[in-house]
C-alpha cells in the first residue's frame, strides 16, 4: 500500500485576519508620540481656516508675496526674492483663472480677478527694482 502524503502547503492551514480597524490599532494611533519636525523647532499651534477655493487662491496669493520679498519666509524668518517663482505662480493663478471661467462664484472670480491685478502689479514694481 502506498501511502499518500498531502502537499506540505495544504497540511498546514492558516487564518488571515484583518486587523486594520481593531480598537487596538486605533488606540495605538492615538497614543502615538506627536513627532518634532526636522528643524527640531517646535511648530507653532494655530487651527487651519476650512478648505475652499477661496482659502486656495489666499495661500497661493501669500506664496506670492513671499516670492516677491513681501513678506517673511514663515520658516526662516527672512524675505528672500525669487521673481522667477514668484512669476510662476502668478502665472499658476492665472492659469487657474482660465480654467475655472464660469465655474466659480461671483465672490472667488472676483476674489481671484482682484489677487491677480495685485500681484501682477507688484511683480512689475519688483522687476523695476
Amino acid at each position: 500500500m502506498s501511502e499518500q502524503r498531502e502537499d506540505p502547503q495544504t497540511e498546514r492551514g492558516f487564518t488571515v485576519s484583518d486587523r486594520r480597524f481593531s480598537s487596538r490599532t486605533t488606540e495605538r494611533r492615538e497614543s502615538r508620540p506627536q513627532e518634532t519636525p526636522p528643524s527640531g523647532k517646535q511648530e507653532r499651534s494655530f487651527t487651519l481656516p476650512p478648505v475652499s477655493f477661496s482659502t486656495f487662491l489666499l495661500s497661493q496669493s501669500s506664496l506670492a508675496m513671499m516670492y516677491l520679498g513681501e513678506i517673511p519666509d514663515p520658516v526662516s524668518q527672512q524675505k528672500v526674492k525669487n521673481l522667477e517663482l514668484a512669476k510662476h505662480t502668478i502665472d499658476t493663478l492665472a492659469m487657474l483663472e482660465e480654467k475655472t471661467r464660469g465655474n466659480l462664484t461671483p465672490d472667488e472670480e472676483q476674489l481671484l480677478k482682484d489677487l491677480l491685478y495685485d500681484l501682477r502689479m507688484r511683480y512689475v514694481q519688483a522687476v523695476k527694482k
